[in-house]
């Protein structure tokens, strides 16, 4: 007889920055009947200040390492969608830890959709550079395989609605966990 753990019931959206995970995110919980948890919250009310205070006051390795701690406090989490930060794959001792707490799927947009989203939002600390385009760019060409290492599931969402979007994500989710889910 087999004595393997259970996967947690838990979805866990990767992607970058533009992607729709906090948008689709709460649409699937709803759908699942989950709770929704936005790890970008989570390491707000930690540090007490927002992310761009983080980044100015701690840079980019201290809102990391924020960020690793509240990933490493969800462990125990079950029937929870998790949208994470675009960066959380950059520590690689993230990637185990994501796949632990679930099934991990990759919001995967073509370049020149996120570019367009994340221009929209000026709360984005990695792109106030002189040249948003080529970070942007520059950024996905070095995360691209880490979310193809962290993801069980990799889905390009942008033909479709968020609510057609987080559909079709359920019917996925119900599918990898064989069970109905309410």
């Amino acid at each position: 007889m087999s004595t393997a753990v259970p996967s947690p019931l838990n979805v866990i959206l990767i992607g970058f920055m533009g992607c729709g995970k906090t948008t689709v995110g709460n649409l699937l919980a709803r759908q699942l009947g989950f709770q929704f948890i936005d790890t970008d919250q989570l390491i707000v009310k930690k540090a007490n200040r927002p992310i761009p205070l983080i980044f100015e006051q701690e840079g980019e390795a201290g809102f990391r390492a924020l960020e690793s701690a509240v990933l490493e406090d969800l462990a125990g989490t079950d029937r929870a969608v998790i949208a994470t930060g675009g960066g959380i794959i950059t520590v690689p001792d993230n990637i185990p830890r994501l796949r632990d707490l679930g099934l991990v799927i990759w919001l995967n947009p073509p370049e020149e959709i996120l570019f367009q989203r994340i221009m929209r939002n000026h709360d984005r600390p990695l792109v106030r550079t002189g040249n948003p385009r080529q970070t942007v760019h520059d950024l996905l060409t070095l995360r691209r395989p880490l979310y193809t290492s962290a993801a069980h599931l990799d889905v390009d969402v942008s033909d479709v609605t968020p609510d057609e979007a987080a559909y079709g994500l359920a019917e996925s989710v119900r599918v990898h966990f064989a069970q109905p889910l309410a």
